[in-house]
């Protein structure tokens, strides 16, 4: 029996890849820029892969021109909506490909507009991490995540990567994306337990 094939869009840092192959699941990443942890790793468009034996997909377009924190820029600068339409477009047409199983995560924003309100919302909270990161899911022939160990609200009334006023602490600089972006290690983890089990 062959193992299940698993593509993880749009992902540099491994994370997510590496916790779908400790379960025993071919798994590759892809992202245009190349891989922080050595191992199967496409670096190119994942459009030109999207369409292979692909059991399950975990896709994590970017989120610049999607997420609500920055779609206020677009009524100043216009030509930012004709870059959300074309990352809206992306979206699409990850969810809509011919991959039985899918995953799609994104912040609060354009997508649930545009296309469909998410199946989920998880936060690190509710798998162990004591950090806040609403994140979206839409989902594709899977089951929602199940928390694994929801911790509660430190008396400071904020998470670990939150200043007093909530906001994030990592303040502006060239990696801030980059950063932001990396999933977390015990949501990795609760991914490939629970959805590795249904493809």
């Amino acid at each position: 029996m062959r193992s299940k094939r698993v593509l993880i869009a749009c992902e540099f840092s491994g994370v997510v890849r590496e916790a779908f192959k400790a379960k025993g699941c071919d798994a590759w990443s892809c992202d245009l820029l190349p891989t922080e942890i050595p191992g199967q790793h496409h670096q190119g468009n994942v459009l030109d892969i999207l369409y292979g034996n692909w059991d399950l997909l975990i896709a994590h377009p970017p989120c610049t021109y999607l997420c609500s924190s920055g779609l206020h820029w677009n009524k100043r600068r216009p030509e930012r909506e004709l870059l959300t339409n074309a990352a809206v477009d992306f979206v699409r047409t990850l969810l809509t490909s011919p991959i039985k199983h899918i995953a799609l995560e994104n912040p609060i924003g354009r997508i649930s507009t545009a296309i469909r309100q998410p199946d989920q919302r998880i936060q690190p909270w509710m798998f162990g991490h004591p950090e806040s990161k609403n994140t979206c899911l839409w989902l594709k022939n899977l089951p929602k995540l199940i928390p694994t160990d929801i911790l509660e609200l430190p008396a400071s009334g904020v998470w670990k990567n939150q200043t007093p006023s909530g906001q994030n602490k990592l303040g502006p600089s060239e990696d801030r994306w980059k950063l932001r972006s990396i999933t977390y290690s015990v949501i990795a983890q609760a991914m490939a337990d629970q959805c590795s089990s249904v493809i």
